[in-house]
């Protein structure tokens, strides 16, 4: 029988139990994987209060602790890389080869940021341009951390993402307060154990790492809310929903807000791409983990003369790709996040069919796993095409020109990433002028992400950028210094 967890609260530097409590089931069979203490509005007050005099000691630390403190972190995760991966699967239903391909990202997600930690300074910027610039020396403008920021974040990446948020943050010098997603905060927990642990092992008589520096407090939305408007947040970065997103936002007046959305990621397949490599990875990032990524490959325009030939190598992968239990070792489509999700996933499938849409392949179900499906002759105006799908659907159509391809892209109201397969660098350069997203992925699916690089979107799909540099920037203020010499 799998043991059943229990994830406490880490506020203020210790761990603390609650009145209230609430279960993690698996998403695949239903059994009780965790239980989950659920913070008070005043044990997020005393969270909140503690942020703020964690902030002011972290701002003050040396570049030096916080790269040991933030490399110590990556060699906590990696010696207890098991156990994160057996619970990332176990609560979302992650299949276990993808939670350890989540795992080894955190892992260098932390490392960057030691990294990144030591050479975030500023610049100097010469004022003698012009005559009245001559009494001055060469102003220097640097980073300063803004103060404490408030992370909540989802269920599908319930470890890497968490390290996006808190890695950036206490890089820059900044206390974070984490609300992990209720399907899946164990990872963020087991965060919060390591983070202590190499907290108390590290600084000396001179300076140390405050233990209130990151907190994890799982709490209702409620509750939460008393932190997205307490004017003491001075930065909100949220992963999650478009809807939820920008709510959030209108609440958080006065502060920075992040924000990392939806999407309905497309591929484009011109007719001189390597043909098979676009469908297999096609296949894979369509459907692996189910679909439950907001840069899941979910349309794709193939040119019509070799549209035919990439169909038949389409469905030929997908149906190579393991389904079912995310704890065997070949699965990579495990089930979808709880019953209401694969629900709405056949739900929209079937109102593709109804509007004319073929099934290729799958459009199926078992329990909360739903078979990879491919959906040709679709409606624009369907939601597998038009909305965020976040399950293993993709919707297959041609074109003729490659600025149809590139407009039938841009019809949406998200821009997070795209990918282009093609040998022409006409074309290539064409794409990354005209495409309106956020990532452009050449000869690569939009799938990919390199942890360390500027990462979000365009249009609804979300503010800001994350990937350690650049979070960490939105994380802090500039702060430029000019002297007179006369």
């Amino acid at each position: 029988m799998n043991e059943v967890f229990s994830h406490r609260l880490w506020i203020a530097g210790a761990w603390q139990g609650s009145a209230e409590g609430r279960e993690v089931r698996s998403p695949f069979d239903g059994s009780t994987v965790s239980r989950v203490d659920q913070a008070s509005k005043e044990q997020m007050k005393l969270a909140l209060d503690a942020a703020v005099e964690a902030a002011k000691v972290l701002r003050k630390t040396s570049r030096y602790l916080r790269a040991q403190l933030l490399s110590g972190i990556a060699e906590e995760i990696s010696f207890r890389r098991e156990e994160f991966v057996k619970l990332i699967s176990r609560e979302s239903g992650k299949p276990v080869t993808l939670a350890d391909v989540e795992v080894g990202r955190a892992l260098v997600t932390f490392a960057t940021a030691a990294e990144e930690a030591k050479r975030f300074g500023g610049e100097v910027i010469p004022v003698d341009v012009d005559v009245a610039g001559r009494p001055y020396l060469p102003a220097l403008s640097y980073w300063v951390p803004r103060g404490p920021v408030l992370g909540i974040t989802p269920f599908n990446f319930p470890l890497n993402l968490v390290a996006h948020k808190v890695a950036p943050a206490l890089a820059s010098g900044n206390s974070i307060v984490i609300k992990p997603a209720p399907q899946a905060p164990g990872a963020a927990v087991l965060l919060a154990q390591v983070f202590e642990k190499v907290a108390k092992k590290i600084g000396d008589s001179r300076e140390k790492i405050p233990l209130a520096g990151l907190q994890v407090v799982s709490c209702s939305n409620d509750v939460a809310a008393a932190a997205v408007t307490d004017p003491r947040i001075t930065t909100l970065s949220f992963t999650g929903s478009t809807s939820v997103g920008w709510m959030l936002q209108s609440k958080a007046v006065g502060k920075r807000v992040l924000l990392e959305l939806g999407g309905n990621a497309a591929v484009i397949v011109h007719s001189d791409a390597d043909l098979e490599r676009a469908a297999s990875r096609s296949a894979a990032g369509g459907h692996g983990y189910a679909g439950q990524s907001c840069i899941s490959v979910q349309r794709i325009y193939v040119h019509e003369s070799c549209a035919e030939r990439f169909i038949e190598l389409l469905i030929k992968e997908t149906s190579k790709l393991g389904v079912g239990d995310p704890a065997a070792k070949d699965v990579v489509v495990g089930p979808l996040i709880d019953a209401a999700a694969a629900d709405r996933v056949m739900e929209w499938i079937a109102e593709a069919k109804k509007s004319g849409a073929k099934v290729l392949t799958g459009g199926t179900r078992e329990k909360n796993v739903i078979a990879p499906t491919v959906l040709s002759n679709v409606s624009p105006s369907s939601k597998v095409v038009c909305e965020e799908v976040f399950g293993p659907v993709v919707v297959v159509e041609t074109y003729r020109e490659f600025s149809e391809a590139i407009e039938k892209v841009n019809d949406s109201r998200f821009g997070l990433q795209a990918g282009v397969f093609t040998d022409s660098q006409k074309l290539m350069r064409e794409a990354v002028e005209k495409l309106d997203v956020g990532g452009i992925l050449l000869n690569e699916i939009p799938t990919y992400r390199a942890d360390p690089m500027p990462y979000g979107g365009v249009k609804e799909s979300g503010l800001g950028r994350e990937g350690l540099r650049y979070a960490m920037e939105e994380f802090s203020e500039r702060r430029t210094v000019v002297q007179w010499i006369g």
